[in-house]
């Protein structure tokens, strides 16, 4: 794994410079949106430039925006950006609504349409991408490009029955995982191979009690299950990039992935030495990728 550099470090955990959250001070603000479930929060590009294109940031379950506090900068120099606290996680809570993959998208949708943003980059790490594949999948042609950073392909036929079993089944095995503190130190620790990116999960993890966390987990992996069990075609209609880390150990994303690389012909770009949130583990690594994908297909 390449050298964070300490600027990076710093937008990764904080304290961020002149106190600025990284999303603010990559020229984005927050919003509010009101929907069916509740208040939903994201944060778009408060002057965006008509001549850029539009990407969109969508993070993994237990997440929040700031775990693409790494990419703000970077990626606000060439695209008009929109991230948000998914339905249920970060400031989007409470939420009246049990998750679902198909209404997450339905969502994300919405959001897009009161910011005006057409056919976007979208950049989905581990549940981010699962909503961006729903998205692509009932919205055609809806998608400029597909980055899948830490997750996995929707088909079903990638995945075995006790597999899809046990997600319906990790609020239970949650709630049996010792302390709350200790839960929340395994879960980064499995997210994450470096310290910065053991102390940007933990951090985002501090919003939330252990029963909040583990109801949490519950419902998101059931929802991924259940969207998984609907056997749909999920066709990806745009050109697709698929990043991962090579220490990724959460469930079998790292198998999942190879499978849909030999059967798409989309080469793996695997982050050397990165675990599950291998854009913060490595976010130079990563922006400067997704750059040379961007470049070449855009």
């Amino acid at each position: 794994m390449s050298t964070v550099p300490d600027k990076l470090l710093s937008l990764c955990c904080g304290p961020y410079p002149g106190g600025v959250e990284p999303a603010v001070a990559a020229g984005m603000t927050a919003r509010e949106l009101a929907v069916e479930g509740g208040a939903l929060r994201y944060w778009a590009s408060a002057s965006p430039d008509p001549g850029r294109g539009w990407m969109v940031l969508l993070p993994g379950l237990s997440a929040d925006h700031t775990l693409f506090n790494p990419q703000f900068a970077h990626f606000a120099m060439r695209w008009n950006l929109v991230v948000w606290d998914a339905p249920g996680h970060g400031l989007s809570r409470p939420w009246g609504r049990p998750l679902s993959i198909d209404g997450m998208a339905q969502t994300l949708h919405t959001v897009l349409g009161a910011c005006g943003v057409r056919r976007p980059i979208l950049v989905g790490q581990s549940l981010g991408g699962y909503v961006a594949q729903a998205l692509i999948d009932r919205y055609p042609g809806s998608a400029r490009a597909f980055v899948s950073i830490d997750s996995s392909p929707m088909q079903r036929r990638y995945y075995k029955g006790w597999h899809l079993g046990v997600l319906r089944h990790m609020e239970g095995l949650c709630l049996l995982w010792g302390t709350e503190r200790f839960l929340r130190g395994q879960i980064a620790g499995n997210c994450s191979t470096t310290e910065h990116g053991r102390l940007n999960m933990l951090q985002q993890l501090a919003r939330y009690s252990k029963r909040e966390l583990c109801a949490l987990y519950g419902g998101g992996f059931r929802a991924i299950a259940d969207a998984v069990a609907q056997n749909r075609p999920y066709r990806i209609d745009c050109p697709l990039m698929i990043v991962c880390g090579t220490r990724d150990a959460a469930g079998f994303v790292k198998a999942y992935d190879e499978e849909w690389s030999s059967e798409t012909g989309v080469p793996i770009t695997w982050v050397e030495g990165a675990g599950h949130n291998s854009n913060v583990d490595d976010p130079a690594f990563v922006n400067a990728a997704v750059d040379a994908f961007l470049n070449a297909v855009t």
